[in-house]
C-alpha cells in the first residue's frame, strides 16, 4: 500500500509511536509518506541545525518525511499553542494534495495538535480514507476563564467532523472509546490499539552501582515517580501518603514540572524525609532506575478525561517488568488489576495509597518480580510495537477496502 502519515511531531522529536510505525510499516513493504512540521518540542524552539523551508524532504527506502513550516510556539501561552497548531494546518493542507494526494490510506496521530490539520487536509483529499490513533479527548472540564474555553470549543467541533468522516478510529483506551463515539464518530468504526513505549530504550535492565546510589538509601521499600510533576499527576497524594509511613518506605520523584514548587513545599511542610527529588534524567537511563527500585508510581487525578487514560510511563514501566502502584481510576487501574501486574486504589484518596504503600512494601522480592513478570508478558502480547502495528496495519487495509473482516477489539479484555 501507499500509507500517508500525518502527525504534528515526529522524531527527532520524542514521539516514538509515529516514528515507530512508519519504520515498521516501511520494513514490512509498505511506501510511507509522512507530514509534519519542523522539529521543536519540548522547548518551542526549532532545533540547533534545523531551519525552517517550504521544501523540505528526506528519503530513504520506502520511507519520505515531507517537513513543513509552522510556528515554533511551544507551550508559552494558549494563544501560541493555537498560533502553532493553526500555521501547521495552514501548511499541512497545502501540502497535502500533491504529496499525499494519490495514498491508498492516511494515518493520523490525533493529538490535540494535529486537529485542524487533520480537519484541513481530510477535506482536501476527499476520497482518501483516513484511519485516526485518538490520543487525547479535550472536554471542557477544568477549562480556564481565560480564553482557553473558546479554543476548546473549535476544537471539539473540528473533532466531531474529523471523527464523522474516518474510515477507521484507534483509541488508547478503552473508555476513550466511549467519549469518541459520544462526539460523533460510528461505534462500528472505533477500535482499541493500546500505545506501545520505546522499546529500544525501556527494557528489563540490571540495574547499576550508581543507580542504586541515586535511587536507594538504604534497606527500604523505594517507590519511584518518573516523569512529569504536573496538575494531571496529582503528586500531592502520594507526598501525604508516603509522609505517614516514614519509616516504612521512600518516595523518590524523578523528572520536573509545572507543580514541582507545590510538590516540594508540601513535602518541607509535612517533614517528609522519605520523599526526595531527582532532576530530570535521560529517557536511556531510566531502565536502570527502574530497576533499582521497588515499584513504580503511576497517578492520575479523579478527572473525567483522565479515567478514559492510559499514561505512557504505564506501558514503559510494563515493558520493563517493573511492578506498579496506580493511584487513579478507569482505564489505568482496570489494566493493572486485569494482568496483575501489582497494586491500585482510588485516585486522590492519599489514606487508601498509604495503605497501598504499607502492603507494597511487606510483598516479599520474588512476589515482586512475578509481579514485574506478568506485566511484561501482558506488555508482549497486547501493546508492544508488533502488535500495536498488527492492529493499525489492519485498521488501514479495511479503510482501503482491501479487508472486510472485523478486527478483534482488545476491549473485551479489560471486562
Amino acid at each position: 500500500m501507499k500509507i500517508g502519515i500525518l502527525s504534528y511531531h515526529f522524531p527527532p522529536e520524542p514521539a516514538f509511536i509515529p516514528g515507530s510505525l512508519a519504520e515498521e510499516l516501511a520494513a514490512r513493504g509498505h511506501e510511507v509518506r509522512v507530514l509534519t512540521g519542523f522539529p521543536d518540542y519540548p522547548g518551542g524552539h526549532v532545533y540547533p541545525g534545523w531551519r525552517q523551508r517550504w521544501h523540505h524532504e528526506t528519503h530513504s527506502e520506502r520511507l519520505t518525511v515531507r517537513r513543513v513550516p509552522r510556528y515554533p510556539g511551544g507551550a508559552t501561552s494558549t494563544g501560541a499553542r493555537m498560533a502553532s497548531y493553526l500555521s501547521f494546518a495552514g501548511s499541512a493542507t497545502l501540502a497535502a494534495r500533491r504529496y499525499l494526494g494519490d495514498v491508498d490510506a492516511l494515518y493520523v496521530f490525533q493529538l490535540p495538535a494535529t486537529t485542524f490539520a487533520a480537519a484541513g487536509v481530510l477535506r482536501l483529499l476527499g476520497q482518501v480514507p483516513a484511519v485516526l490513533h485518538v490520543q487525547d479527548v479535550w472536554t471542557r472540564d477544568g477549562v480556564d476563564e481565560a480564553g482557553q474555553g473558546r479554543w476548546v470549543a473549535r476544537m471539539g467541533s473540528a473533532m466531531t467532523r474529523i471523527y464523522r468522516s474516518a474510515a477507521r478510529i484507534a483509541v488508547a483506551a478503552p473508555s476513550m472509546r466511549d467519549l469518541v463515539v459520544a462526539a460523533g464518530a460510528e461505534p462500528d468504526r472505533v477500535r482499541l490499539v493500546l500505545n506501545w513505549t520505546d522499546e529500544r530504550i525501556f527494557y528489563p535492565a540490571t540495574p547499576g552501582v550508581a543507580a542504586r546510589q541515586l535511587v536507594r538509601r538504604d534497606g527500604r521499600c523505594v517507590v519511584m515517580h518518573a516523569g512529569t510533576i504536573g496538575e494531571r499527576q496529582g503528586l500531592e497524594t502520594a507526598v501525604r501518603a508516603a509522609a505517614a509511613l516514614d519509616r516504612t518506605m521512600d518516595l523518590v520523584l524523578v523528572g520536573s514540572g509545572s507543580a514541582e514548587r507545590k510538590v516540594r513545599g508540601l513535602a518541607a511542610e509535612l517533614g517528609a524525609a522519605n520523599v526526595r527529588f531527582v532532576q530530570r534524567r535521560s529517557p536511556v537511563d531510566m531502565p536502570e532506575l527502574y530497576a533499582a527500585a521497588d515499584y513504580q508510581l503511576v497517578m492520575l487525578r479523579d478527572l473525567p478525561e483522565l479515567r478514559g487514560t492510559v499514561p505512557g510511563k504505564l506501558q514503559a514501566a510494563l515493558s520493563c517488568a517493573a511492578p506498579v502502584i496506580a493511584s487513579a481510576g478507569g482505564d489505568t487501574a482496570e489494566l493493572v488489576e486485569r494482568v496483575r501486574a501489582g497494586l491500585s486504589c482510588p485516585p486522590e484518596d492519599w489514606a487508601a495509597l498509604a495503605d497501598r504503600f504499607w502492603l507494597a512494601a511487606t510483598i516479599p522480592p520474588p512476589t515482586r518480580t512475578e509481579m514485574g513478570r506478568r506485566g511484561r508478558t501482558a506488555y508482549l502480547r497486547e501493546m508492544s510495537l508488533p502488535a500495536g502495528v498488527d492492529r493499525i496495519e489492519r485498521l488501514l487495509h479495511e479503510a482501503a477496502g482491501r479487508a472486510t473482516e472485523p478486527t478483534g477489539d482488545l476491549r473485551r479484555k479489560f471486562a
